[in-house]
C-alpha cells in the first residue's frame, strides 16, 4: 500500500497540532500500547530535537534501532581501524563522527594526538584527493556507513582505478540495513509492533526492500522523512495498519523515496562491492549484511592490501550500547550514562555519533544521571 505524501516538507505549528490530534484520535479505543522502532538515527535525533516524545500519546512507545552506522560498527572493526592509524606511511581519512569513537586501545583522536596521520573529510572524493596530493603516503578511506553513502564510495574507487591511483584504498566496514532488521526480529525477545523505516537508506534501496520483513513478521512498515510532520504522519499510518490488522509497506516520503529505489546507485554499489558476512555491535555476525571490495578492485581493498585483521574485542564493562541498538534498553538505563560516559568522555559509540541514541538522550532528553 502506498500513498502520496500528505506533507509539503515545511512544518508549521498548525500542521503539527493537527497531526497530533489525528494520531490521538486514531488511538481512541485501541486496547494496548504500541512499540514502534525508529530505525534511523536521524529519526531519533529529530524526535528529541523537536520535543516530540513529550507530545506523543502515552500509548505510543518509540524505540531506537540499529540505524546509526558508527554505533553498529563492531568493537573489533574499531580496533582494526586504530591499527591502521598506527602504521608507518599510512594516512587515514574518515568522516568526523568516527573520529572520537573509542576502541579498546583509544580512538582516532588519540591516535592523531600521538602522531598518527588522521584526516577528517567530507566525502570519499576528498580522501582520493589526499592520495593525489601525497603520493608518498598510502591513504585509507574508512568506509563506515549504510546504503546512503556507499554509492559515493564505489564511484570513488572506480575513479581511482580509472586514474590508476595506487596509493589509495578503502577499509570497507559497510553494512546493509534489511539483513540486520531480519536478524533483529528473529530474536524472540524483540517485540516490535511496527517500523518507522529510514528515509535516507530507503532513497537508495527503495520502499520495496521492507516488504519481506512486513510479510515475514506480520508488522507494518512505513518509510518516513525527518521533519516533525513527516514522523507524525508515519506514526498515524502505522497505527492505522495495526487497527485494521494490516501488515504492509507504505511510503510517506514519496517526494524522496520510490518503491524500487535508485537503480543507478544500486548498480554502482554492485559494480565495486560484493555481499559478505560482517559483525554488528550488539547483533554479532550477520550473514550477507556487509559489503567487501570485489576481487576486480583488490588493489583498493585496504583489509587485503595491508593485511588488517579484525579481532574479537569485548564491549566496555557496563556499556549497554549493544542492547540499546536492539531496542532492548534505553540510554538512561545504562549505569554509565551521564556518569562515566558523556559526550566529552564517551565509553561507547552511541554517546559519540550525531545519530547515536545516547547522544540524543544526553543532549535533548533532560536526563541527569550525574552523581
Amino acid at each position: 500500500m502506498e500513498i502520496k505524501d500528505a506533507l509539503s516538507g515545511i512544518d508549521d505549528d498548525s500542521l503539527v497540532k493537527d497531526l497530533l490530534k489525528r494520531l490521538k484520535d486514531e488511538l481512541q479505543g485501541y486496547p494496548s500500547s504500541l512499540r514502534f522502532m525508529e530505525v534511523c538515527g536521524t529519526h531519533t535525533m529529530s524526535v528529541f530535537r523537536h520535543g516530540l516524545r513529550s507530545l506523543l500519546p502515552d500509548k505510543i512507545d518509540l524505540l531506537a534501532g540499529p540505524g546509526c552506522p558508527v554505533c553498529v560498527t563492531s568493537a573489533g572493526q574499531v580496533d582494526a581501524i586504530l591499527d591502521l592509524a598506527c602504521l608507518n606511511g599510512v594516512r587515514v581519512a574518515t568522516f568526523g563522527d568516527l573520529y572520537r569513537v573509542p576502541g579498546s586501545q583509544g580512538s582516532l583522536a588519540l591516535a592523531s594526538a600521538s602522531g598518527g596521520k588522521v584526516d577528517i573529510v567530507y566525502s570519499p572524493v576528498d580522501a582520493l584527493q589526499l592520495a593525489k596530493n601525497n603520493p608518498s603516503e598510502f591513504v585509507v578511506f574508512l568506509g563506515v556507513g549504510f546504503e546512503t553513502t556507499i554509492p559515493g564510495v564505489a564511484a570513488t574507487v572506480r575513479e581511482a582505478a580509472g586514474s590508476k591511483i595506487d596509493n589509495f584504498a578503502v577499509f570497507s566496514a559497510h553494512k546493509t540495513m534489511p539483513p540486520a532488521l531480519d536478524a533483529l526480529f528473529t530474536d524472540d525477545a524483540s517485540r516490535i509492533d511496527g517500523l518507522l523505516c529510514p528515509g535516507h537508506v530507503s532513497a537508495i534501496i527503495g520502499a520495496c526492500a521492507y516488504k519481506p520483513l512486513a510479510d515475514k513478521y506480520e508488522f507494518p512498515c512505513v518509510v518516513a522523512g525527518f521533519e516533525p510532520a513527516d514522523i507524525l504522519q508515519g506514526l498515524i499510518m502505522l497505527v492505522r495498519q495495526k487497527k485494521r490488522g494490516i501488515a504492509s509497506v507504505e511510503n510517506a516520503y514519496s517526494r524522496v523515496v520510490s518503491w524500487q529505489g535508485n537503480k543507478s546507485a544500486l548498480e554502482m554499489i554492485d559494480s565495486v562491492f560484493q555481499v559478505c558476512d560482517t559483525a554488528w555491535r550488539g547483533l554479532g555476525v550477520i550473514p550477507a549484511s556487509g559489503l567487501a571490495v570485489r576481487p576486480e578492485f583488490a588493489s583498493y581493498n585496504a583489509q587485503k592490501r595491508l593485511n588488517v585483521e579484525e579481532k574479537m574485542v569485548s564491549e566496555p564493562p557496563g556499556c549497554l550500547c549493544g542492547s540499546i541498538l536492539k531496542g532492548e534498553s534505553v540510554p538512561a538505563a545504562c549505569p554509565l550514562f551521564g556518569r562515566t560516559c558523556t559526550p566529552v568522555n564517551p565509553v561507547g559509540p552511541c554517546m559519540v555519533s550525531s545519530e547515536g541514541s545516547c547522544a540524543a538522550y544526553h543532549r535533548y532528553g533532560g536526563v541527569d544521571r550525574k552523581s
